[in-house]
């Protein structure tokens, strides 16, 4: 569990207390998670150790067993040698018992390394399960430090625009836009007053036309010449 003691404590109040103080605390998980990462390195090299341990063990076991073997062998043939007359049973006898005894020493040897290899063998099954908890946990947070480095990014988006919103009237920026309004809507009553005021212009000249009747023309016309011959009777 000691594995876990880093990113563990970010979640205490001390942690707490930093990320009050205005300390990032995505900057703080992250560390966490390099640490853990390289805890988890070291835990492969003692891993890695164990089993180099194990192995050795398993080797010197076989060897043990086989020296057990060979002596018990060896005793049996030089008490087969004694009894076909090949060797004196004393001797037979002396060197069988020198021979039983380092087989005795073998199997110790051997359990000893037996003991040992069953105890390695079980430290290197809890630290692998370890090691794949933690990789496991590693990878957990590493997804859901990326999900709230995502959420972290909409929520500072939203609160910037929530707060450039919240300020428009403060910054006169809806105010203008209602003074403009309300200019153009005056440019617009003013347009529509001269236009309708020509129409009006043009409706009396035609209302005069009218009154005049078709021949106003030609009665114009009529007494424009009778004041030419006017003036040439006075010169």
């Amino acid at each position: 569990m000691s594995l876990f003691k880093r990113l563990f404590n970010i979640g205490k109040a001390e942690a707490n207390a930093a990320i009050d103080k205005l300390e990032d605390p995505i900057k703080m998980t992250e560390q966490g998670i390099r640490d853990l990462k390289k805890d988890l390195n070291d835990s492969l090299k003692s891993l890695a150790e164990i089993k180099s341990i194990s192995i050795k063990t398993k080797r010197e076991l076989a060897v043990y067993k086989n020296q057990a073997k060979d002596y018990e062998q060896k005793a049996i043939l030089l008490l087969n040698k004694a009894e076909k007359g090949g060797i004196s049973v004393d001797e037979a006898d002396r060197l069988a018992s020198e021979a039983l005894a380092k087989k005795e020493k073998a199997i110790r040897n051997a359990t000893t390394s037996q003991q040992m290899l069953d105890k390695n063998d079980a430290s290197v099954a809890k630290m692998e399960q370890n090691v794949q908890q933690l990789k496991s946990q590693i990878t957990s947070w590493e997804n859901e430090l990326k999900m709230l480095k995502a959420r972290a990014k909409v929520s500072s988006a939203t609160q910037k625009l929530n707060k450039h919103l919240s300020n428009v009237d403060s910054t006169g920026t809806l105010s203008m836009l209602e003074r403009m309004k309300e200019k153009v809507e005056q440019q617009e009553a003013l347009a529509e007053s001269y236009g309708e005021m020509a129409e009006l212009e043009a409706d009396v000249d035609k209302e005069i036309n009218q009154a005049l009747g078709e021949g106003t023309t030609s009665s114009s016309l009529e007494a424009l010449k009778a004041k030419l011959k006017l003036n040439e009777k006075k010169s």
